[in-house]
């Protein structure tokens, strides 16, 4: 992570190639434990002005609409606390130049009394970018920490550091919001006159008693003695005086036209005019009759003393009636919008998965019975905790199934949002299993299970008579096997199918992190750099780290291929059986070294069509094809007119070229083609023995999930060829396997 001082900037995009989405945190600690304060996000125009009150979040207003901010709420570290607030920079309205990331405290605390002021920006998979410390913070009550600006089309971090003694109010005019402090007084016959047309209406602000005036029916006044504020106008209140007026809560509204602000006016006036005395015995104030400008604040002696936090309240946006209800949200079993830290996401989703399996017998046997669980009644349990040594362990979660008076008990360690699982924890765990007879520790993370490769590196200690397995679950599985239960099995309960769907309703939402292999690693970038530039070399280990993240990836599009269509499907291996995967992958290196392409075959049970993939560095192109062997003693062109009706409904880029035997046979667009099959027919009569059909698609650069990764390149690239191409083969296969 890059420390940078206040005043400096960086590019994200230089930083990482996943920063089109970042999380950014403030944090800061209290020696006291009673210093706290709110974060507050603005977009901001080029002019230096939010657009309207939409671009002012806080508490009270915690996410846009459109994704692009969302305040994700504190979470304790271990000298205090930290504010995360999500940013999909992607989703930044073009019209926005820049995002300002502040923070205000309320009653009576300053920056100041805070220690470790800190702000750092960090990519989708967590990976720290950037980093700013605030160390000479005093009496501020709000602070500009950082921004993220535009540059062309990049976005860059600027550390800031700007207090404000005025506040939330101070800091929230300088850029175009009207902060009234402030109620005036009560006016019936102004209250009864409808707003200017085309004037902006303020929200309505909560109700006070005052000092000396009657409140709600049957309550007595009481007289109360004004308390003074920092950073406002006007000097101790004289003993004794009466408070005409009671202040709001604080109340932010857009900036309001000029005729709404004329009535304002007119108001602030008579306002004045009644509480001249009273303000003559607190100090020196604005001269009488002088109306306070958009955004004043309003001198201290005009408030009552500040009993609650200090809210921002923004209007209310229109209700809709009942026929709109196209943004409704479905009521789910397992909400998932609430989560705020990866904590929470692994109970979330170890609770959640642990209690279907429980529940759906034939679904929790699925799972299990790879890991020697036997057929039987399973109880599963969450947050466990389990002696070691002085300091007891807290699984994520336990299985138990009883059968014929004889127990299987496994472990289970969760984790979400592609973070790692830890050697060290998952080692307690194994000895834990041992001591108290478990049979199995079973690890679920977003990550896949490659062949001679461990997920975690533990040590099995070989005296101990009990053995205990070790096993890995990746959450594209878990989805899998959902999927070809209620999708294409069938489920003889329908609660059960219910709970089933419910599952895969939460797997699959955004904030879940349960989405599978989701990061090629850090070796993904200098890999592809140096095949780019030429640079990468024989041997180079992060060249077998990639291979392996390849595997992983098309072992998950074989799980979603598979979900989808109900049949099983795999990778393809052209080995010998029984060659070591160690080997293997290192030769798969040594090629991507040489020529710079990654590939993979696949092929969907019950089909005799293998697609393959391959992932071309050096252009940036995904290339998907499949051979078509052309039936016996068919005419050339019979067949290549029936491949194209065949593809009838393909795109229009897809390549096809006829296979010869010995030589190169012509090829063209199926757009070319369409109007004139027989230009696939060889002139020389070569016989055509088939056909490769091949799409070819933009790679993605970055190593992540995002709408530019390399991962959802590949998905989008096998989705759309399987699709646009491979579903429309059938008849031709068919004829073609009879004649074979």
């Amino acid at each position: 992570m890059r420390e940078i001082s206040k005043g400096a900037n960086v590019s994200l995009t230089a930083l990482s190639e996943d920063a089109g989405s970042v999380v950014v945190s403030l944090g800061w600690s209290s020696a006291s434990g009673a210093g706290d304060a709110d974060v507050s996000v603005l977009l901001v125009g080029e002019d230096g002005k939010v657009r309207s009150e939409n671009d002012f979040y806080f508490y009270n207003n915690p996410a846009a609409a459109d994704g692009s901010v969302q305040l994700l709420g504190k979470t304790p570290t271990e000298s205090g606390d930290e504010d995360r607030i999500g940013v999909d920079l992607t989703a930044v309205p073009e019209e926005v130049a820049r995002i300002v990331v502040a923070a205000s405290q309320y009653g009576g605390t300053r920056f100041g009394d805070l220690d470790g002021l800190r702000m750092t920006v960090a990519d989708r998979s967590g990976e720290p970018l950037v980093g700013f410390s605030i160390d000479d913070a005093s009496v501020e009550t709000a602070f500009i920490f950082g921004e993220l600006y535009r540059r062309g089309e990049e976005w860059k971090f600027r550390a800031v550091g700007q207090g404000y003694e005025t506040g939330l109010a101070g800091l929230a005019t300088d850029f175009g919001i009207a902060v009234e402090e402030a109620e005036e007084p009560e006016q019936p016959e102004a209250a009864a006159e409808p707003p200017e047309p085309g004037g902006a209406v303020a929200p309505r602000a909560a109700q006070t008693t005052t000092a000396g005036t009657p409140g709600p029916a049957g309550s007595p006044a009481a007289p109360q003695t004004a308390q003074p504020e920092s950073g406002t106008a006007g000097g101790p209140a004289a003993p004794g005086a009466a408070e005409p007026q009671a202040a709001t809560e604080g109340t932010v509204s857009p900036a309001a036209p000029q005729a709404a602000q004329a009535t304002q006016a007119t108001q602030a006036t008579q306002a004045t005019q009644a509480t001249q005395a009273t303000a003559e015995a607190a100090g020196p104030a604005a001269p009488a009759g002088r109306p306070p400008g958009p955004g004043a604040v309003v001198p201290a002696q005009a408030r009552g003393p500040r009993t609650t936090r200090k809210k921002v309240t923004l209007p209310k946006a229109p209700g809709k009636s009942l026929a709109e209800n196209e943004s409704w949200r479905p009521a789910r079993l397992f909400p998932v919008p609430s989560l705020k830290s990866d904590k929470e996401r692994e109970v979330r989703a170890t609770s959640v998965l642990l209690s279907v399996m429980a529940q759906v017998p034939e679904f929790g046997r699925r799972l299990t019975a790879a890991f020697g669980a036997p057929a039987g009644r399973m109880q599963t349990f969450t947050e466990v905790s389990l002696p070691h040594g002085d300091t007891p362990r807290r699984p994520d979660g336990v299985i138990r199934v009883e059968r014929a008076g004889k127990l299987w008990t496994a472990l289970v360690e969760t984790k979400t949002n592609g973070n790692p699982l830890r050697p060290e924890q998952v080692q307690q765990y194994m000895d834990i299993a041992a001591r108290r007879g478990y049979e199995s520790v079973i690890t679920l993370s977003n990550d896949v299970a490659l062949e001679g490769t461990a997920m975690v590196d533990v040590k099995v200690d070989g005296r101990r008579k009990h053995k205990v397995g070790l096993w890995h679950l990746s959450w594209a599985e878990v989805a899998h096997q959902a999927q070809l239960l209620i999708r294409h099995e069938g489920v003889g309960n329908a609660a059960h199918a219910w709970l089933l769907q419910e599952l895969l309703a939460y797997l699959q939402h955004e904030q879940s992190g349960c989405h599978g292999f989701q990061n090629m690693g850090p070796a993904w970038v200098p890999v592809r750099n140096g095949i780019e530039d030429e640079t990468l070399c024989l041997g180079d280990p992060r060249a077998t780290e990639v291979v392996e993240s390849w595997e992983r990836l098309i072992r998950q599009v074989c799980l979603r291929l598979g979900g989808e269509l109900g049949q099983k499907a795999l990778p393809v291996q052209r080995v010998r059986r029984g060659s070591d995967p160690l080997s293997r992958r290192a030769a798969a290196a040594e090629r991507l070294c040489l020529d710079g392409r990654l590939s993979a075959e696949l092929r969907v049970e019950g089909t005799s069509s293998v697609i393959a993939v391959t992932a071309d560095l050096r252009t940036a192109k995904i290339r998907t094809s499949v051979d078509v062997p052309a039936p016996e003693g068919s005419y050339p062109l019979v067949t290549v007119r029936r491949l194209v009706r065949l593809l009838a409904e393909a795109p229009a880029d897809l390549h096809v070229e006829s296979l010869v035997e010995g030589e190169n046979g012509p090829r063209g667009t199926l757009e070319r083609l369409r109007p004139e099959p027989g230009d696939l027919v060889p002139r020389n009569g070569a016989a055509v023995t088939g056909f490769r059909l091949t799409l070819i698609k933009g790679m993605g650069n970055s190593r992540g999930n995002t709408e530019s990764g390399f991962i959802r390149s590949v998905d989008e690239a096998v989705d759309r060829f399987r699709q646009g191409v491979v579903a429309h083969l059938g008849p031709l296969e068919a004829r073609a396997g009879r004649r074979g």
